[in-house]
């Protein structure tokens, strides 16, 4: 009798089973589908929005600085007071071959510094700068009263990813009669991290008083750089002043950054810059 019932029962769990093969994912599609299709549905995603954002290193980033800088002309106080005219009237710059210079017209994305942020991190900066022994101690504090600034973007225009946020920071043109020994002229400041590329500034030092190769030593320190390579053109005609040395940092690629520190004599102005 068992035997009997063994017999007629394996049949039909072996059709049981191939019937669930065969509709039974079907079925099980179709149960799911009911649960989601028509409906809306919701689910938390961190930093939704941001979207991925590619990470460069300080090498990296001041070369890609440097190239969309490169065709520009820079303020450099009274030295040339033309080119201070010019500088404030442009908000597009696009530069010879694929980089871009360009004024970003919709702010920081909460991601970097903000506009009323920028001044304290500034002069968070310029303490970092004078306790390295960059600059001197007298130069002053900025303030929103005396200071313009505008949010930029350096961007590869080949490879967007490849792009830098900075913000320019100018001594305001209401400022021109008022007195700017020991101010600060202009600076491009790192709007991720506050570091400054870049700054005009003027101090109590005569060019006999300041170790260039020391002092740009510091700065790289202080930008998180590799050291600088040995720069193989001296052509005293390069600059607006004889008083001047420069150095090269690794880009990208075979690509290298050329970081001036130089001198205006007369109106003791120091600056430091980047070009390719």
């Amino acid at each position: 009798m068992k035997s009997k019932i063994y017999y007629l029962a394996v049949p039909l769990l072996v059709a049981l089973a191939m019937c669930i093969s065969i509709w039974g994912p079907e079925a099980l599609a179709k149960y799911k589908d009911q649960g989601i299709l028509d409906r809306v549905h919701t689910e938390s995603v961190e930093n939704a929005g941001e979207g991925y954002r590619y990470q460069m290193n300080s090498n990296e980033k001041l070369y890609i600085l440097s190239c969309c800088l490169s065709s520009q002309t820079f303020p450099e106080s009274e030295t040339s007071a033309m080119a201070h005219e010019a500088d404030a009237e442009v908000e597009y710059q696009e530069l010879e071959g694929s980089y871009a210079f360009v004024v970003n017209r919709r702010g920081p994305s909460g991601r970097e510094i903000t506009d009323e942020q920028i001044y304290a991190t500034c002069n968070e900066g310029l303490e970092l700068l004078k306790g390295k022994g960059i600059l001197p101690e007298q130069v002053r504090e900025v303030d929103a009263s005396s200071y313009d600034v505008t949010l930029y973007s350096a961007i590869d225009v080949l490879e967007p990813r490849n792009n830098v946020a900075v913000w320019k920071m100018s001594l305001s043109n209401s400022q021109k009669n008022a007195d700017k020994a020991n101010r600060l002229m202009d600076a491009y400041i790192d709007a991720d991290d506050g570091k400054i590329y870049e700054f005009y500034v003027r101090t109590p030092l005569l060019w006999e008083d300041i170790d260039a190769d020391a002092l740009v030593a510091d700065w790289a320190d202080y930008m998180g750089l590799e050291e600088p390579l040995p720069y193989e053109l001296d052509n005293p005609l390069l600059e607006t002043t004889p008083y001047f040395r420069k150095y090269v940092f690794r880009g990208m690629g075979n690509g290298q950054t050329v970081v001036t520190l130089g001198f205006y004599e007369g109106i003791n102005e120091l600056f430091l810059k980047v070009s390719r």
